[in-house]
């Protein structure tokens, strides 16, 4: 007995849906003329002259029209137009209409018009249940900002936003966005991105496969496989943000900018652009495991700071390191508190108890400047300023040759060190060794100037100028305790031997995690970007503001 009642309010709810979805009569509200003829058009009602006919809340407008009653459908000719409320007009050459199911079609010279929009197409279909209309007929759509052109599309009245899945292209005074996966909301002119998709313009051409664009506030957000190029640097990173307006860029994981004028790459896990268009002179800013790498003829200087700066026009730039700096290159590397380099006058000052290692020499002093050329683009010159130290091993023993002085200048040959001179206050202890690397003495002297000139990475000899007072000494004659000028602390344990010895513990932890954390993304299924809440709500009244809502 149970299951028959069951069945049976069944039977009674299923009815009642049954007709709470069925659709009343259209109704023909005026034509100039009305008729029907059984041969021509069997069980139709032949409307003719501004025809004016309504279904549930959308009036048609035609110059004749079919009405087949049994149907419950018609077929319109001529200057129709389908109108509902204040958000849709529909006009055509032609068009049909169900009014059991709710579907209309239109085809010749279609066009749609919206409070936010326009599409130009041949043929269109609309169902007004789901509020949904298509084409695949070639369509232009048309608002205040941007021309879309697209081979099909769909359009969700309720959400006022087009799905195009073929090939679009989004035509703005500034740019062109092309695509064939977008999402495009007429209302806020918010625009996402998935799959090849490009944005070109004077400035620079950007790439995406999943990015929003607000077309209205020039705001980008990329988030796969995504870089920003521009004539003289490319951007990449697992996401950007760019704002046109501003000209200001952000990428934040696995970071690489290239700099394809000055041969240069920067890498980092956070970095920040701005460029000024009128003067072209920018400005960078990078962050988390940060190193800039330049190239130098065949060999690459790598330079890592905490964080570093770059500005400036091109050609002009200045570099600026901070915090526990460490660089390194195949035949030089060093470490210093912060780095300031000049690309214009060629200067690069090392601060902040710098250290320097050139092959096996090891130098330093307050401060150190290296001089480039930029005809040759090779380093010129060196001047450590203020207790300058040179030290380096002995080839075959355990003792350490050693300079020193106030000042020391060196000159450089096919960016290798070969010749120095130290001033002020000079002091040497140098093991001496026969073509047979046999120890003849250690050679320890003062003077006012001390020349040393380096042949494949040693020293090949030493002169020392102004009254020099000193004295060769058999080994067994030096005692150890004076083979050591005052200030001497070797650091050989500390030189940086390999660009990945640049870099602290702490900030290869962070890149291991971000790496592991982009692993992991990357194996992940790459579907389009849900719409944000700005987005969906951007037609919406926002919540009045009361008094007790502002004391809270």
């Amino acid at each position: 007995m149970k299951k028959v009642l069951f069945y049976i309010g069944l039977l009674l709810f299923t009815l009642v849906d049954a007709n709470a979805q069925k659709s009343s009569k259209i109704n023909v509200e005026y034509s100039d003329f009305a008729d029907r003829n059984q041969d021509e058009i069997p069980d139709a009602l032949l409307l003719r002259g501004n025809v004016r006919i309504r279904h549930e809340g959308v009036v048609f407008t035609c110059k004749k029209a079919y009405f087949f009653e049994k149907e419950n459908y018609i077929k319109a000719f001529g200057e129709v137009q389908m109108v509902q409320g204040d958000t849709l007009f529909l006009n055509s050459k032609y068009a049909e209409y169900n009014g059991e199911v709710k579907k209309a079609y239109a085809t010749g010279n279609v066009v749609m018009r919206s409070p936010e929009s326009t599409l130009v197409t041949d043929t269109i279909n609309f169902d007004r249940n789901t509020q949904e209309a298509y084409y695949n007929s070639f369509g232009t759509i048309t608002n205040k900002d941007n021309t879309l052109k697209s081979k099909s599309g769909k359009y969700y009245a309720n959400e006022k936003k087009f799905k195009f899945l073929t090939a679009v292209t989004i035509t703005n005074p500034k740019y062109t966005i092309k695509s064939n996966h977008l999402d495009y909301y007429t209302n806020s002119g918010h625009s996402y991105l998935f799959g090849p998709s490009t944005i070109t313009s004077k400035e620079n051409f950007i790439y995406t496969e999943k990015g929003f664009y607000d077309t209205k506030k020039n705001l980008a957000t990329l988030l796969r496989k995504s870089y920003i190029k521009y004539k003289d640097r490319r951007i990449e990173g697992d996401s950007l943000f760019y704002d046109r307006n501003r000209e200001y860029a952000s990428a934040t994981n696995n970071v690489k900018i290239t700099d394809s004028i000055n041969k240069g790459i920067i890498k980092g896990h956070y970095a920040e652009i701005f460029r000024n268009l009128k003067t072209e002179k920018d400005s960078m800013m990078i962050t988390k495991r940060a190193v800039a790498i330049t190239l130098v003829e065949n060999d690459s200087m790598y330079v890592h700071g905490k964080k570093m700066l770059i500005t400036g026009k091109t050609g002009e730039r200045i570099v600026r390191a901070f915090n526990n700096v460490r660089f390194y290159k195949t035949d030089m590397s060093g470490k210093c508190d912060s780095i300031h380099s000049d690309q214009k006058v060629g200067l690069t000052k090392l601060i902040g108890k710098p250290i320097l290692w050139n092959f096996d020499n090891q130098m330093t002093g307050d401060i150190m400047h290296l001089i480039g050329n930029n005809k040759t683009e090779k380093l010129d010159s060196l001047k450590v300023l203020n207790n300058a130290f040179i030290i380096s091993k002995d080839t075959i023993g355990t003792g350490f040759n050693q300079v020193k002085g106030i000042n020391l200048y060196g000159k450089f040959k096919d960016n290798k060190l070969s010749e120095v001179d130290i001033v002020k206050n000079t002091e040497v202890i140098y093991y001496m060794r026969n073509d047979q690397q046999e120890l003849i003495g250690i050679n320890k002297s003062v003077g006012s100037k001390i020349n040393l000139i380096l042949d494949k990475n040693t020293i090949e000899t030493i002169t020392v100028y102004n009254n020099p007072d000193g004295d060769i000494y058999p080994e067994k004659d030096l005692p150890e305790n004076a083979r050591k000028l005052r200030g001497f602390i070797w650091r050989g344990e500390e030189r940086i031997q390999s660009k990945d010895d640049i870099f602290p513990p702490e900030e290869n932890e962070l890149d291991a995690k971000i790496q592991a954390a982009s692993k992991t993304n990357s194996e992940k299924e790459n579907v389009p970007m849900e719409p944000s809440q700005e987005t969906l709500n951007y037609d919406k009244p926002k919540p009045a503001v009361t008094s007790k809502t502002k004391k809270k």
